[in-house]
């Protein structure tokens, strides 16, 4: 019976798919066939699709250009609240995927980067050019990527080597995720990308998580008066799975996060126009008001379909404290400790031998010698 250790077999599958991968290249991009192709997720094929019509040939050089300073300075005004709300988010994105080489990368909704963070190697073009704020990195500036095609079907997405329009971009892999701001709206999207990288689409599932806790935080940034937390019964309030309401003083619906837009029927369609809490729900407005003094306390909320949820009513004095609660108190260790830590360990490892060292982490002995220095120099 032949035998094959995981390292081939994974070797073998890898090859397989990259080569599905440039069948359907071929089909769409040179040969131009109408006939589906199989070998990549219908969303890719659509994006090639897409660029092909914008008349983008796979062999274009890509040049990764920033927008004008003035479009800069507007975006990064117009976007302050996303890049503050989604900074922690990042920084603990950052931690989670920093032995992997991967980096995080934080859009507008256009599609021009706004906030990045993690282990990003400046020295390295490909690495860099993607992570300056300012980058125009929409589909029809670089084709088809994690960040342009996310944006564009307005879903999670993962994307591995040739799966980019570009060949000029096929040495990277990314997951996306769209980010949909308190109205219901497209806000921006949020990226993970690795350079030269082992395929990782686990960071799909990462990097959608990241984008719902974004979300959350932004509804929660909304000026309001009250914040609703919505689940079905069965399931513990309290967490980022849970809906998100804010209310004004006069009970008028001022964000939601997407979890609640799907759990109440009439704010998906409504857009949160003028809508009141008293219709959505048969509850008087007063009594969620007054259940907000009691914080701890869960509300059974019915909806006018005859449904049920499960509501904890939350002043603005005590969201501070379940915010903590749901965070956990596992103590942050900031970024620039965890590589200086990562750094020490795989130079003790290789005894010394930086080369060794350098390779066991994926990067150049320059790249190294470069953070070995900036760490002795702090």
């Amino acid at each position: 019976m032949p035998y094959s250790t995981p390292l081939t077999h994974q070797t073998s599958t890898t090859s397989q798919r990259l080569a599905n991968i440039d069948r359907a290249r071929h089909a769409v991009m040179l040969e131009h066939s109408q006939a589906p192709v199989h070998e990549v997720a219908p969303w890719i094929e659509r994006s090639w699709r897409r660029c092909v019509s914008l008349g983008l040939q796979m062999q274009d050089p890509v040049n990764f250009n920033a927008v004008s300073g003035q479009l800069t300075q507007h975006t990064l005004e117009v976007n302050r609240q996303l890049v503050r709300s989604a900074k922690p988010i990042l920084e603990s994105l950052a931690r989670a995927i920093i032995n992997t080489r991967y980096f995080a990368i934080l859009t507008n909704a256009q599609g021009i980067v706004v906030d990045a963070s993690g282990a990003i190697d400046h020295a390295d073009p490909r690495a860099h050019l993607i992570t300056r704020i300012g980058t125009d990195l929409s589909e029809p500036s670089i084709g088809t990527t994690a960040i342009g095609t996310a944006l564009t079907e307005l879903q999670p997405v993962w994307l591995h080597r040739g799966e980019h329009f570009f060949e000029a971009t096929s040495s990277y892999s990314c997951a996306g995720a769209p980010l949909f701001g308190p109205n219901g709206a497209c806000v921006g999207m949020l990226d993970v990308t690795g350079v030269d990288v082992q395929e990782r689409p686990e960071l799909k599932h990462l990097v959608k998580q990241s984008a719902c806790k974004i979300e959350n935080a932004l509804v929660m940034a909304q000026p309001h008066s009250l914040l609703l937390r919505l689940n079905w019964p069965g399931n513990t309030l309290g967490t980022d799975a849970d809906g998100i309401l804010c209310l004004d003083t006069d009970g008028w619906i001022s964000g939601a996060n997407r979890v609640a837009r799907q759990m109440v029927p009439g704010l998906n369609d409504s857009g949160l126009a003028a809508v009141h809490v008293t219709d959505v729900f048969g509850l008087p407005m007063g009594h969620l008001f007054d259940t907000s003094k009691q914080p701890n306390r869960v509300l059974e909320l019915p909806l006018w379909s005859g449904l049920r949820l499960h509501a904890q009513a939350l002043a603005r004095t005590d969201e501070a404290r379940v915010f903590k609660t749901i965070q956990g108190n596992a103590p942050t260790v900031p970024l620039r400790d965890v590589e200086a830590s990562m750094i020490r360990k795989a130079v003790d490892d290789a005894r010394g031998n930086v080369g060794q060292a350098a390779k066991a982490l994926g990067i150049s002995r320059a790249t190294l010698y470069r953070k070995l220095g900036h760490k002795t120099t702090t």
